[in-house]
């Protein structure tokens, strides 16, 4: 593919908790050669996951012990999620319902989290979102607001997950390498706009800025006529299969990426 001379950044909101600006994290050069990334102070502050963390073996175990600690500090151990009565959002609350519907009230949460975190404001939510104000932005701003979801300290649960996912990513899930193929399918380009194009099939797409993609080409196909195929960075990764317990996600080999602007290429 013959790229450009300045790889496309997309249009980016305030700062981002990553330590790296919201215009360079987000952007096609930085998928293409990534570094580190950490949200601001989450290993400091959770520390004794990561100790326990580091004698696990294989994945199962680890993620039996991330949830264990996720339920004693989030929960208070009490997995029925409700302590005198009132609804305790919890990150497999938020999960679960991504897995069914994207762009519900916990989809907007999601997407909110992500937004504050990376500084990449979300472009789709149910419709697309073009501007600050226009319906598509409003539909986000009520479902991000939601009581029932926003609240239990959940973006730090957020937070934790991401920070468990890039340890378990480089740990267990792929090892020695920096990306990961990864396929979407879609009917047309309405949620992933193009920022750039070369030839027929080949560019640079703007993601939303929470999407799924799956790990199974097949699959993919199976949610559209177009097969994005995309070389996604471990430094994106929210979820992967395997990575906490959550069947709403498993059975399409299901993965939670960042977004940004990606290089990709279309199949048929």
């Amino acid at each position: 593919m013959d790229w450009p001379r300045n790889f496309p950044v997309p249009e980016t909101r305030g700062s981002s908790l990553v330590g790296i600006p919201p215009g360079l994290v987000n952007s096609a050069g930085f998928h293409r050669h990534p570094m580190a990334v950490h949200i601001r102070g989450t290993r400091t502050v959770h520390a004794a996951l990561f100790r326990r963390l580091s004698g696990v073996q294989n994945l199962k175990a680890a993620s039996g012990l991330f949830q264990e600690y996720m339920e004693q500090v989030f929960l208070g151990g009490d997995r029925a999620t409700i302590r005198t009565g009132r609804f305790r959002a919890y990150y497999l609350r938020l999960l679960r319902g991504w897995g069914y519907d994207c762009n519900s009230p916990e989809g907007a949460v999601m997407k909110a989290w992500a937004e504050s975190r990376f500084g990449l404001a979300p472009t789709f939510h149910g419709e697309a979102i073009r501007r600050l104000g226009d319906t598509g932005w409003l539909r986000y701003t009520m479902d991000r607001m939601s009581a029932r979801f926003d609240n239990n300290a959940i973006w730090e649960q957020l937070d934790v997950l991401f920070e468990f996912a890039q340890w378990a990513a480089r740990r267990f899930l792929a090892p020695g390498r920096r990306h990961l193929r990864l396929y979407r399918g879609t009917n047309d380009f309405l949620e992933h706009p193009l920022l750039w194009k070369s030839g027929a099939r080949d560019g640079v797409i703007l993601l939303n800025n929470l999407v799924s993609f799956s790990g199974d080409r097949e699959i993919a196909g199976m949610f559209g006529d177009i097969i994005l195929e995309i070389e996604v960075p471990l430094v994106k990764l929210l979820f992967f299969n395997g990575l906490v317990p959550c069947p709403a996600l498993h059975a399409e080999n299901e993965f939670l990426v960042i977004g940004g602007a990606y290089y990709a290429s279309q199949h048929y």
